[in-house]
């Protein structure tokens, strides 16, 4: 389904073309983009990204579509891989009370968020004592089906991004709550399925068994 194909089954399935209802569907549809990946991880919401530390400094500027981390790691100049522990920033400030004392980074934390004219930062344990490449595997919101024409969700999981649309747009028009519940049901049907994809995306069936009921 692609969001043409979207903006008129909503209009289809709620009877209505009027203007105010139809200039307000992209909003619906990316209301319902972020509930559904806000209850969900699965691996199309995972982004990777290679940066690099600066020496002396302890801190690492997080990429602007940054949501959460999944893994960070510090690559040597040999190729190795070290992964960083998540600590908070009370944890490195009390480990290296000093931002002088320097080597390999072995920890990070969360030290800032969004702010005007930055996407926040990562605060590095002890302060990088070279210039070291970095990877960070992050969940991010993926660009909208709004904005782009055809996402993912619209094509793999098109039933959870047509109820869930249908349940911010018939919100919008106050309708009654009987059909609200339905609409709320199917949505929650379809998230049954997705919620699948999203646990079978952290097995493998051939070391970790058959998930029970899979065929």
């Amino acid at each position: 389904m692609n969001y043409t194909q979207l903006t008129q089954a909503l209009q289809d399935y709620l009877e209505t073309s009027e203007t105010s209802f139809v200039s307000n569907i992209p909003t619906f549809v990316k209301q319902a983009e972020e509930r559904i990946y806000r209850s969900v991880q699965i691996p199309e919401l995972r982004k990777n990204a290679t940066a690099a530390t600066t020496s002396g400094n302890q801190y690492l500027a997080r990429p602007a579509d940054f949501l959460s981390v999944f893994s960070l790691a510090v690559v040597d100049g040999s190729g190795n891989y070290s992964y960083l522990y998540d600590k908070d920033v009370n944890f490195i400030r009390e480990a290296y009370p000093s931002a002088s004392t320097s080597g390999l980074p072995k920890y990070y934390a969360q030290f800032d968020g969004d702010q005007a004219g930055t996407e926040g930062n990562f605060i590095l344990g002890p302060t990088p004592n070279a210039i070291y490449s970095v990877e960070l595997h992050y969940y991010y919101d993926p660009p909208s089906i709004v904005d782009t024409g055809t996402s993912w969700l619209g094509t793999n999981a098109e039933t959870a991004l047509l109820y869930g649309s249908l349940i911010e747009a018939y919100t919008y028009q106050k309708g009654d709550a009987d059909m609200l519940q339905l609409y709320t049901t199917r949505y929650m049907e379809a998230m049954t399925q997705l919620f699948g994809i999203d646990l079978r995306s952290k097995r493998d069936d051939y070391r970790d068994g058959q998930m029970s009921g899979a065929s």
